[in-house]
């Protein structure tokens, strides 16, 4: 899937194009690992997630293209082509791998994704700090699908609850994309939450057909 990309997440944060590189003083891009100059590392900086991987903020993402830049930066912030340099060298170097980590770890998973995105235009999730999930409709229909697996007691029933979950799941997320898209954070708050009962539960129901399959 290829990212589209969008222009109308209007919070969020602008970074400087350029930065002063700590080493020579020289200007270096704000989103790059090393100046171009002296080729010294330099720090993470306050780029949001999306600006480090050099994409616009959207829901709608390439995993694969996001992975291969992470696979690429992890191997240039690699700890042994810094042993020799100077300790804070090797501490910007850990900077820059925890801050790599985290983006990728965030922009990988569609609900982190999506609360990332929601915090960025500044509207607070479902569920987070001072909020309570408040959506009768969907808590009934979380408690029917956990009775659900709980009643399926052989692995074909299980599969079919996997099955429906994930099929479930893309739909959701399609909603989703057209919620940020509309810039509908009511609605996408809803659908985030729904998103990860979603998730949440094909993960325990794969976990109950490893058990079935074990027993």
């Amino acid at each position: 899937m290829s990212n589209t990309g969008t222009e109308k997440q209007t919070g969020t944060p602008k970074h400087p194009a350029h930065n002063v590189c700590w080493s020579c003083k020289g200007p270096v891009d704000a989103r790059a690992l090393f100046c171009d100059t002296c080729s010294a590392i330099q720090p993470p900086g306050q780029l949001d997630h999306f600006t480090r991987f050099g994409l616009e903020p959207s829901f709608i993402v390439d995993i694969d293209a996001i992975e291969a830049t992470y696979l690429k930066q992890q191997q240039l912030l690699h700890p042994d082509r810094f042993a020799s340099k100077s300790g804070r060298e090797q501490a910007l170097s850990s900077q820059q791998a925890a801050s790599l980590n985290e983006a990728f770890e965030t922009l990988k998973n569609p609900v982190a994704r999506a609360h990332y995105m929601m915090r960025l235009a500044g509207h607070e999730p479902e569920g987070g700090e001072g909020h309570t999930v408040n959506d009768p409709e969907l808590l009934m229909e979380a408690m029917e699908m956990r009775e659900a697996l709980d009643d399926a007691d052989n692995r074909a029933a299980v599969d079919a609850i996997v099955k429906d979950t994930r099929q479930q799941a893309r739909a959701c997320e399609k909603d989703l994309a057209d919620a940020f898209e509309k810039d509908a954070f009511d609605d996408a708050k809803k659908l985030t939450t729904r998103l990860r009962y979603l998730m949440k539960m094909t993960e325990e129901a794969r976990a109950k057909k490893s058990r079935l399959a074990a027993a």
